[in-house]
């Protein structure tokens, strides 16, 4: 078995098409993704497959290019844009003698950096623990033995075991720990409810613009950068829109295609904001070509977490990007669903005011912006 490095700091991706209309953009995803994750990216190798292999994904003649593709560049990680099983990590890292990682572990690595509040830890560490439970015997197999030798011969039971018993530990301490969050976060939430302050939630595509409009609305100073996931801990501000009525704005992480369960499953205490919010601001970057499959992706994601039936609000942001005017688009009632705005240059930041008031103050037509912290972290 070969020696592991501490980290991959240069990659060989490997970006396999099975049909997909929209390959040439997932590349430019997991490119991005990788930029993220803060790795170099030595080259990209891509192939066209009708279905995974069973044993090596890729398949033997490609891996054996890809082989030779990471030892010209020289790198120290192998980086598949898709979910690979257990098994086929292990025999990718014999046959290329260098670590593999699948899409999964790079979203999970990128929120272990992200993460910054206590909350954000846990769930990171309980979505790394989930993921690497399955795969212990991939980088443990030299542990499957018993152990021997004086001092060191056990009940019969074998390291392996042993180390899926203390992983098995720590994953019920964790969701403990989350399950006291939430019952925090509940009794936040009722108390909301009860003063009558409805809530907002701000969802979206990862990297539409939802910390920069968050940033606009409520003049808080969330952290905002042009890369995916820059966002991970939740924020939650007040919002007045006139002196009777007042809105709780949060914003949340964001969604990205085939975002991993474990993730989801982990995070669901934070998700329950959305679930249980008023209106949500569905943030959509009205410049990204794939802005329709965006806008599906996070449905998807919001229809897993039990939050389909939320109203939304439909956002396009960025239109300085594109030359479009602000505007409200309405429905056939005359309700607005959609708002043209730019949250980086404030235009049509009045007119998304404008369409809040009518869903939340029809009578008055002032807003108030309060910038009071209300950051559950």
């Amino acid at each position: 078995m070969f020696d592991r490095p501490e980290a991959g700091d240069k990659a060989v991706l490997v970006c396999l098409d099975f049909g997909t209309p929209d390959f040439a953009e997932d590349v430019a995803e997991c490119v991005e993704l990788v930029g993220s994750a803060g790795v170099a990216v030595a080259d990209t190798v891509t192939a066209k497959r009708q279905r995974p292999d069973a044993a090596l994904f890729a398949g033997k003649g490609k891996v054996e290019e890809i082989a030779a593709v990471v030892r010209a560049a020289q790198a120290n990680v192998v980086i598949f844009n898709h979910q690979l099983s257990p098994a086929q990590e292990r025999n990718l890292e014999r046959a290329l003698q260098c670590r593999v990682i699948d899409r999964t572990s790079l979203i999970l690595d990128i929120f272990a950096q992200r993460a910054r509040s206590h909350e954000g830890k846990l769930q990171v560490e309980l979505a790394q623990l989930s993921h690497l439970a399955t795969r212990l015997v991939r980088g443990w197999t030299h542990l499957e033995r018993q152990k021997g030798g004086i001092g060191l011969r056990g009940p019969g039971e074998t390291q392996l075991e042993t180390d899926r018993r203390l992983l098995g530990n720590r994953v019920k301490l964790l969701k403990d720990r989350l399950r006291h969050v939430e019952r925090q976060r509940n009794t936040q939430r009722r108390g909301r409810q009860r003063s009558g302050v409805p809530s907002l939630s701000i969802v979206g595509y990862t990297n539409a613009g939802k910390s920069t409009l968050f940033n606009s609305l409520t003049k808080a100073k969330s952290y905002a950068a042009d890369q995916l996931f820059a966002t991970l801990d939740t924020t939650s501000r007040k919002l007045y829109l006139n002196p009777a009525v007042s809105l709780v704005l949060s914003d949340t992480v964001g969604f990205i295609r085939n975002l991993p369960h474990t993730l989801v499953a982990a995070f669901r205490a934070t998700l329950e904001e959305t679930v249980q919010a008023d209106l949500l601001l569905h943030v959509v970057d009205a410049a990204n070509p794939m802005r329709d499959m965006q806008l599906e992706e996070v449905d998807k994601v919001l229809q897993e977490i039990g939050a389909a039936d939320v109203p939304q609000l439909i956002v396009w942001n960025k239109i300085d990007l594109k030359g479009q005017a602000p505007a409200i688009e309405r429905d056939a009632d005359g309700m607005p669903v959609a708002v043209r705005v730019s949250a980086l240059t404030g235009e049509g930041l009045d007119l998304l005011r404008a369409a809040l008031i009518e869903r939340f103050s029809p009578q008055e037509d002032e807003v108030i912006v309060v910038d009071e912290d209300l950051s559950w972290q």
